[in-house]
C-alpha cells in the first residue's frame, strides 16, 4: 500500500485535510474512496479517477471536487490543496497553489 498524507503548512494548518473535513457526508465519502484508490493503485491510477497536470503534480478527482497530488519520495504521496471544479477547465490560481505548496516541501527536503 501506498501512504497519503497531508500538506502542512509552517503553522501545522492543512488545508486540504480542512477542506475534506468540511464536505458533506456523501462528498466526503467519495472523496474517501478516490484517497484509497490512490493509496491501493499508487502511480497507476489513472483516468476517471487521476489525472496528470504538470510534471509532478496529479489531480485526484472525486465527483466535483478535485485533490492535487504529488508523489513525494518512496511510496508517500501528499495531498496539497482541494477545491470544488466549477468549470470545465482548472482555474490557473488552484494550480498554482499546488505547484507552490509542492515547491516548498521539495525545499525542505535539500
Amino acid at each position: 500500500m501506498w501512504q497519503i498524507r497531508f500538506y502542512e503548512d509552517r503553522r501545522g494548518k492543512s488545508p486540504a485535510l480542512e477542506y475534506l473535513n468540511k464536505l458533506q457526508v456523501h462528498e466526503r465519502a467519495k472523496a474517501y474512496n478516490a484517497l484509497r484508490l490512490l493509496a491501493e493503485f499508487g502511480p497507476d491510477l489513472n483516468m476517471p479517477h487521476a489525472k496528470r497536470i504538470d510534471g509532478r503534480l496529479w489531480e485526484l478527482r472525486p465527483g466535483a471536487n478535485r485533490f492535487f497530488y504529488f508523489l513525494l519520495v518512496d511510496q508517500t504521496f501528499v495531498i496539497l490543496h482541494g477545491f470544488r471544479k466549477q468549470s470545465q477547465k482548472t482555474p490557473e490560481l488552484e494550480i498554482q497553489t499546488a505547484l507552490h505548496r509542492m515547491q516548498e516541501l521539495l525545499e525542505e527536503l535539500r
